[in-house]
């Protein structure tokens, strides 16, 4: 009998490529943040990339994704305020404050539409909220999740968060609360959720949630995974926004050609600007974006800025 050579398949190195943009990606569940964004980075053979505002694995919506040069704006929608909606699950507790943590406590439900109405009106304004253990955040080097999930409760400060609006809707049959909450950034709508359970009297644990909006940036134009990788190369390419889509609040300087080479090098230009504290800049006639900065005394200060091959680059993809 002859012998049988298996071969494994030949793995061919992906070609990366600079891309420069913004990509709205609607996260799929189960998914993380970072999973997704290597999947669209792999599907646009993109060689840099970043996301902005981590969304769980259990949620779902709009995850703005920032290639190339983006990713030097990325924090500007990591401040954004947020949009979201919500099911909690009331009358039961849970290790996480979410559907993957195994029950802590059940409690009987007695709660009317009115007893919503109350409670909800505590929670909108600024508040506090003591970030959960299960969250990225770090101590001492270590994320909180680590030390949960090793049984150690950490002391976490509160922390200063706006629900700019909440409305709550019951479905007493099946105990569950749908939430609608417009926040601040750093809110967490896990913990919201269990506080909102506590004023309640019977505990709550959240189940679904799905963020709408985060800053200018919402669903009806983002995409999800699955249409994305069903599109050609170039119909990817072509879901980008550019770069400056990130700087919608920013008000526009344009600059001729001497000064906008002094301010690509970091040099303070004079004008005749008003005090801005905002301002993306651009090179007359090229429309190129140049970066960002903020005027003060009639003196633009730079701020982030583009390099001359990535401003290239942009300008090449119009």
């Amino acid at each position: 009998m002859g012998t049988r050579l298996v071969t494994e398949p030949v793995r061919v190195k992906q070609i990366r490529r600079p891309v420069h943009g913004v990509l709205l990606l609607d996260k799929p569940l189960g998914l993380s943040s970072n999973d997704a964004l290597q999947k669209v980075k792999w599907l646009l053979r993109a060689e840099k990339a970043g996301h902005t505002g981590t969304l769980d694995p259990l949620a779902t919506g709009v995850l703005p994704l920032c290639f190339g040069a983006a990713t030097k704006f990325s924090q500007l929608h990591l401040d954004a305020d947020k949009r979201y909606e919500a099911v909690a699950q009331l009358g039961l507790t849970t290790t996480t404050g979410d559907a993957e943590g195994e029950v802590r406590q059940r409690r009987p439900v007695a709660v009317g539409d009115a007893d919503v109405a109350r409670v909800c009106a505590l929670f909108r304004g600024p508040i506090q909220q003591v970030p959960p253990m299960y969250s990225a955040l770090k101590k001492d080097g270590r994320a909180l999740y680590d030390y949960a999930r090793a049984g150690i409760e950490v002391e976490r400060a509160a922390r200063d968060v706006t629900i700019h609006a909440l409305g709550a809707v019951l479905d007493a049959p099946a105990e569950l609360l749908r939430l609608e909450v417009t926040c601040s950034k750093g809110t967490y709508i896990r913990t919201l959720a269990e506080d909102i359970g506590e004023a309640l009297g019977c505990g709550a644990h959240l189940v679904a949630l799905r963020r709408v909006a985060t800053g200018d940036f919402g669903l009806i134009q983002s995409i999800s995974l699955e249409r994305l990788s069903a599109l050609t190369e170039d119909q990817r390419l072509a879901c980008l926004l550019p770069v400056e889509a990130l700087l919608a609040g920013h008000t526009a300087i344009e600059l001729g050609a001497d000064d906008a080479g002094r301010f690509l090098s970091g040099v303070r230009r004079r004008g005749y600007w008003a005090p801005c504290a905002q301002v993306a800049v651009y090179g007359s006639g090229s429309r190129a974006l140049l970066g960002t900065g903020h005027v003060v005394g009639g003196e633009l200060i730079p701020g982030r800025l583009l390099s001359p091959i990535e401003i290239t680059q942009t300008l090449a993809t119009r």
